[in-house]
């Protein structure tokens, strides 16, 4: 089915314009990494609007994320690491949510300099909340799409990630 016959969408008239601005480009990469980007804030921000009541921020989240996922407590490095945030972030994340009482710190007993952080009962509800929301939130997202086009788009979508990694 051709984009036309679908309906035009807001990459569909950006891309238009941007061919006619630059008519000797080949502004094909916009129906895609256009779309990637759209789809990427909408979705973002609809999972911003989600944790909003809870008071935490979605980079906030996925420091829990990174803890509610492993077995074990992490290392600040190993949760900047895991999470895909700067050191920084981490520091200043992890800070607010032991303030919140989400995560807590303990010290490993075999060497006192090591931090080790870890969620709390408190923490962990909010993830036990949250997750699901948001996988049902992007399982909406995908409803127009059959199983075999859901495998055919993660096929070619993992392609495109590993060639910009």
């Amino acid at each position: 089915m051709s984009a036309r016959s679908e309906g035009s969408d807001y990459v569909d008239r950006a891309r238009r314009e941007w061919a006619e601005r630059y008519p000797d480009l080949d502004c094909r990469p916009v129906d895609v990494i256009g779309r990637i980007v759209r789809i990427s804030s909408l979705a973002l921000a609809r999972f911003d609007r989600d944790l909003a009541p809870r008071g935490i921020t979605r980079t906030e989240f996925d420091v829990l994320g990174a803890l509610a996922r492993s077995d074990v407590p992490l290392r600040a490095s190993e949760v900047t690491s895991v999470a895909g945030i700067s050191g920084a972030s981490t520091t200043k994340n992890v800070e607010r949510l032991v303030a919140m009482g989400l995560v807590e710190r303990e010290r490993l007993e075999r060497d006192g300099r090591v931090v080790l952080l870890s969620l709390t009962p408190a923490g962990r509800e909010v993830v036990d909340e949250q997750f699901p929301r948001r996988i049902e939130s992007e399982r909406q997202m995908l409803d127009d799409l059959d199983d075999d086009e859901i495998e055919m788009l993660v096929t070619l979508l993992r392609r495109v990630t590993r060639k910009v990694e």
